[in-house]
């Protein structure tokens, strides 16, 4: 399973903060595929995992925000229920630990992904690959 970039955004948690974003990434033809918004009193952590991760950091930054890059897990898994049951319950057995995650459906019916910060990247890539080899081999 990939290794992606995701960028953790500072926001103001105020409306339209995230339209802000939102409309920054898509005049530069930046797509979004999964995002996750954790709220505090006075701003929100803005989670995403973009196309063009590279791009979005800088053109972030030169509007002003607050941009860290860290690298996650992307987890492709059918839109059924037990997926996400099955493709973690993989990583614990490994003893692997889920840190956070979040997800999102595709736009193709049937699919979706998992974003995943976990204690052992390359690890947990393997594993959730192998997994996901034998899911489409079953179906």
């Amino acid at each position: 399973m990939p290794i992606v970039k995701q960028l953790t955004v500072l926001i103001e948690n105020k409306p339209g903060a995230l339209a802000d974003i939102c409309s920054i990434l898509a005049l530069k033809k930046i797509n979004i595929f999964a995002f996750s918004v954790a709220d505090t009193i006075d701003t929100a952590l803005l989670r995403i995992v973009v196309s063009d991760p590279t791009s979005a950091k800088a053109i972030l930054k030169e509007a002003g925000h607050t941009v860290l890059e860290n690298e996650v897990l992307m987890v492709d898994m059918p839109n059924r229920p037990g997926a996400l049951a099955e493709s973690t319950r993989q990583l614990s057995k490994a003893r692997i630990n889920i840190e956070y995650a979040y997800g999102s459906v595709g736009v193709e019916e049937g699919k979706g992904i998992g974003i995943l910060w976990v204690s052992d990247l390359k690890k947990a890539s393997e594993i959730v690959g192998e997994w996901s080899k034998s899911v489409a081999l079953s179906h």
